[in-house]
């Protein structure tokens, strides 16, 4: 394999890497407060479809983003209401979001665009387009200092945002006093509400994060890693980003870690499709489903020996 093929998978892995970076540390958020969150891949694929479309009329990609975090917000809200002031069942709330989502893009796609739920093709000024660098651009034809900026230069803002809220996240569940309340939350809501502090506020703040994180990850997609909004594009990302919480056990540094293993399958696939191995071509559909089959293999192997929070899942009732 040629050196220009493999920057260019490590600079698609970065970029593949990125919603799924986005839509962990929103389930993390979610997770630690106690509150479940199936509902990831159906807030991005909203946000997605919002972005694209604001965008497509506006021409602009902050209208578009902004149109994301709003109704990634709103989904965030109905599931809060359902599974912290109605204490319904978060499981089926999350499920309910991604039919939800799905159905309701097509729909209004269609009715507004008439291109069988399609968007608009997105032109520059309505897109976050790469940002090159200064300086990295001519490292490019150099041994190993090549690579590395392959991987850190070419990419849109909002991958940058992505990854610079990992430590940020990790700094702030376990070093601020908001962090650690979100946390007790998580582990014992009695002990949080003997405090004199409000269970339910926590909570929803906590959902709310995981709103705008959804929402900017779906704006990413749409926005920035496409040119406009199809049909399930978001392509299972968000249960992806679950299984990679799960494996991290619910901690921000190692949720990075297998969302970059996640991004680099998917990006791996396509210089390999047609390929040999041993003398015997790999399948495309092998190709395509190898993230697919991580899922499988991490959830299968590692969540009976992840531990998740011990009121993750579980609505609160105060004690009168």
């Amino acid at each position: 394999m040629d050196l220009p093929l493999i920057n260019e998978i490590l600079a698609s892995t970065i970029r593949l890497s990125v919603p799924l970076i986005l839509a962990c540390l929103a389930g993390l958020w979610s997770e630690r407060s106690g509150v479940v969150d199936i509902g990831l891949e159906g807030k991005m694929l909203a946000a997605a479809f919002a972005a694209a479309s604001v965008a497509a009329v506006t021409n602009s990609a902050w209208a578009g983003l902004a149109a994301a975090i709003a109704v990634s917000l709103a989904f965030s809200l109905v599931h809060g209401y359902a599974s912290i002031s109605q204490r319904g069942n978060q499981v089926v709330s999350g499920v309910a979001i991604n039919m939800l989502a799905a159905g309701l893009a097509v729909v209004l796609g269609n009715k507004w665009f008439g291109e069988g739920g399609r968007t608009p093709s997105l032109g520059p000024d309505a897109r976050f387009m790469p940002i090159d660098i200064p300086g990295l651009s001519d490292l490019y034809d150099v041994p190993v200092l090549g690579t590395l900026a392959h991987i850190v230069s070419g990419h849109s803002i909002l991958a940058y945002l992505a990854f610079a809220l990992v430590p940020l996240t990790a700094w702030a569940l376990s070093r601020t006093r908001f962090g650690l309340r979100l946390r007790a939350v998580g582990e014992n809501p009695q002990a949080v509400d003997t405090a004199g502090i409000s269970v339910a506020g926590l909570r929803y703040r906590a959902v709310l994060i995981a709103g705008v994180l959804c929402g900017i990850a779906g704006a990413f997609i749409s926005t920035s890693l496409s040119a406009g909004f199809v049909r399930d594009m978001t392509a299972g990302r968000g249960f992806m980003a679950l299984a990679a919480l799960i494996f991290a056990n619910w901690r921000a540094w190692p949720a990075l870690y297998a969302c970059l293993l996640f991004g680099f399958l998917q990006a791996a696939g396509t210089p390999l499709q047609g390929k040999k191995l041993f003398d015997v071509e790999i399948p495309v559909q092998f190709i395509n489903m190898l993230p697919y089959l991580l899922t499988v293999i991490l959830l299968a192997g590692f969540i009976g020996k992840s531990i998740p929070p011990k009121a993750s899942g579980l609505p609160y009732t105060k004690d009168r």
